[in-house]
């Protein structure tokens, strides 16, 4: 039985807020439909104003997936047959007929995620009398923007906020829409966010909006003495989005812009089976050695590795290893000058990743550079990319919890991963076809040194409820790396394949808790 979980159908939202008879003229102003996750409205009326007696329709428009709106047209008063006719704003039209007081149901999809008037004719066929009303909606599936690495927030500087560290259990907003020449109807935004100057052990949240709340999910987790990055993707609410420390002590936050997404037609997003770009250990992609301090390296990524000629950022799991001194690496894309931002920060001899979205230089490659005095080695995996000619639209999502190890779940019980051992965690979406979903993925209470891989399931939940599931094969891409009573998250892309689950692998030979929460999913036309 497939289960859909992330959103509500236009349908049952309209029946929650109910259509309520009214009045308008039928010439008279357009009320605009709201999104599904703002407050009910879209709901307008005409009056007829010819035949023998007056009628009233009442209109409403929801999306109800990425590309796909549905509108509900109600009659009111009499029992009459009606035919209606939609124009989708488009340059489509369909017909269809209609019963009074019966709530009339239709879906269209549109071939280009935006903004779009649709007007509904309902004709009384008896008397010819007819009302015409045009509502807008927007879809819910938005289209990427590579931005140039900028920085938006530093709290050490007084940038984007006041210079000062944030309390603990205190947020800071950080105004989103307008800054750094982001379009003022921005939907979501990716940034790569670090706190650091941490004195205590504590976890940071980012969610949509300006005003200070509790947090249920997290996005970084620290302890006294670290700097830690990790890419974050937020819906933005008011042109804001909210940080909030969950540690007792204060921290500085960083947030640097990679990208955003609009409900505007510019690059959707194509996933990858993860493929390994570069090995400076192995000399795959650049030559074999570390990379000197302050040194940079070049990576062609359109025309290979799976990313078209036109792709216009690869969305990249990027890994410090072996470092000789504490530092960062920064990606950005070549070409450009170095930026002032980072995407890794690293101590001696650590292992960390971190995912990043890098924009493509005009010479199909991106350019990354090791922020250090002492050489590292480096790491990269693709995990997919975004291009004009790429039909998955993202929508974003208030960060929510799907799985947690320590806790259990429907599909699961209590209780962490053994070493070597995978677990299944299904991510069912508003329609069959996902391209990938993204999640913030976190270990914790980790037993000995390891790594998290994530990769499609090939089989259908109902092969697992019936115990006819073969045994997937066992990835070889890293997300993340972990020693011995650590707390690492890190973002992760990740293709569902067709049963829309998940497999998230303890590559380590000791256990960890596994800590799961859904940021959004990419939908294909």
């Amino acid at each position: 039985m497939r289960h859909h979980r992330f959103v509500l159908s236009a349908a049952l939202v309209a029946a929650s807020v109910g259509l309520v008879p009214g009045t308008a003229h039928a010439a008279g102003p357009v009320t605009p439909a709201a999104r599904a996750d703002d407050a009910p409205a879209g709901d307008t009326r005409a009056e007829a104003g010819q035949g023998d007696a007056d009628f009233e329709i009442s209109l409403f428009a929801a999306p109800i997936t990425a590309h796909e709106v549905q509108v509900i047209v109600q009659t009111l008063d009499r029992l009459r047959t009606y035919e209606i006719a939609y124009d989708w704003g488009d340059g489509t039209t369909s017909k269809g007929p209609s019963t009074g007081l019966d709530a009339t149901y239709r879906n269209h999809t549109y071939a280009e995620v935006g903004t779009y008037t649709v007007t509904v004719t309902v004709k009384d066929t008896a008397t010819g009398a007819q009302a015409v009303q045009s509502v807008k909606t927007v879809t819910d599936g938005t289209e990427y923007t590579p931005h140039a690495p900028t920085r938006l927030l530093d709290t050490r500087a007084g940038l984007g906020a006041a210079k000062a560290k944030i309390g603990g259990r205190q947020s800071v907003a950080l105004k989103v829409a307008g800054n750094a020449a982001i379009p003022s109807d921005v939907v979501a935004v990716a940034l790569n966010v670090t706190v650091t100057n941490t004195v205590d052990a504590g976890h940071v949240a980012v969610q949509p909006g300006r005003t200070p709340r509790e947090a249920r999910t997290s996005n970084l987790n620290y302890v006294a003495g670290q700097s830690v990055p990790n890419l974050v993707i937020v819906p933005v609410r008011d042109g804001h989005v909210q940080m909030f420390n969950g540690g007792w002590q204060p921290v500085d936050l960083i947030a640097d812009v990679t990208g955003y997404f609009r409900a505007s037609a510019a690059s959707g997003y194509t996933s990858l089976t993860p493929v390994r770009a570069v090995d400076t250990r192995e000399g795959l992609g650049t030559p074999q050695g570390q990379v000197p301090g302050y040194g940079t390296f070049d990576v062609a990524m359109a025309g290979h590795r799976g990313v078209p000629k036109g792709a216009t950022a690869v969305a990249l799991n990027l890994t410090a290893t072996n470092p000789q001194e504490s530092g960062h690496l920064t990606a950005y894309p070549s070409g450009h000058a170095v930026p002032a931002t980072s995407n890794v920060n690293f101590s001696a001899g650590q292992t960390v990743a971190n995912a990043v979205i890098v924009p493509i230089g005009p010479d199909g490659k991106i350019t990354v550079r090791n922020g250090s005095w002492k050489p590292t080695d480096v790491v990269i995996d693709v995990a997919g990319y975004y291009s004009p000619d790429s039909q998955a639209a993202f929508v974003s999502q208030e960060p929510h919890r799907i799985f947690d190890s320590r806790t259990g779940s429907w599909f699961r019980s209590r209780g962490p991963l053994k070493g070597r051992d995978f677990a299944t965690v299904p991510v069912f979406g508003p329609s069959d076809s996902l391209e990938a979903v993204v999640l913030n993925s976190t270990v914790t209470n980790t037993a000995g040194v390891g790594f998290l891989s994530v990769a499609a399931d090939p089989n259908e939940w109902e092969d697992y409820e019936t115990g006819s599931a073969r045994t997937p094969e066992r990835p070889v891409s890293s997300a993340l790396n972990w020693t011995r009573g650590t707390t690492v998250p890190n973002l992760v892309q990740a293709a569902v394949g067709k049963g829309q689950i998940l497999d998230f692998w303890n590559q380590g030979w000791e256990s960890a808790d596994l800590v799961v929460d859904l940021l959004g999913y990419y939908d294909p036309k």
